[in-house]
């Protein structure tokens, strides 16, 4: 684990909760809520490539822009790689923006409850209790093969090396 000072927002800078995860260490398992109320784990993707989006909010511009991106590319991935968004957004809220937006290849799955995911991947950012802006990808095996934290929350993540390691993982 990566130890690490907090995250940006504008000229302010929020502590951040726990270490930074790298390349190399085991996945936290997690609790999150789906858009039914249901609860999700690692254990619900068994075998698949995972890329983890995680972002403060959907309601945000950024935050929009990442789930619609990884939306658009989850149709070339294929059926072995699994892209999950988290956020602390409430699950009604994101099934009305997932419906609104015409999200249907990204699942939303919220750590409203007690943040759990977000204190596990070091994304807990304490004051605001949201998630900063991170992306992970997690092999067939839920080993982190990249990780990436963004410093500035308006700042967005490495879309191509997330993908490419997704396809890596896959074998593309």
């Amino acid at each position: 684990m990566t130890n690490r000072s907090g995250m940006k927002l504008g000229d302010r800078e929020f502590p951040v909760q726990n270490d930074m995860l790298k390349e190399g260490d085991p996945a936290p398992d997690f609790r999150l809520t789906a858009n039914n109320w249901s609860t999700k784990t690692l254990a619900d993707y068994p075998g698949m490539v995972k890329i983890l989006s995680i972002v403060p909010s959907l309601d945000t511009r950024v935050c929009a822009a990442q789930t619609r991106r990884f939306n658009e590319e989850a149709a070339g991935l294929g059926e072995q790689v699994v892209i999950l968004t988290v956020s602390a957004d409430l699950p009604y809220a994101q099934r009305r923006w997932c419906a609104a937006e015409g999200i249907d290849r990204v699942f939303t799955l919220s750590d409203h409850k007690d943040m759990n995911f977000s204190d596990a991947y070091g994304v807990h950012v304490t004051d605001l209790r949201i998630t900063q802006r991170a992306c992970f990808v997690v092999d067939q095996h839920n080993i982190v093969r990249h990780a990436e934290y963004v410093y500035v929350m308006g700042d967005e993540v490495n879309f191509e090396a997330a993908l490419r390691k997704a396809r890596e993982l896959v074998g593309e």
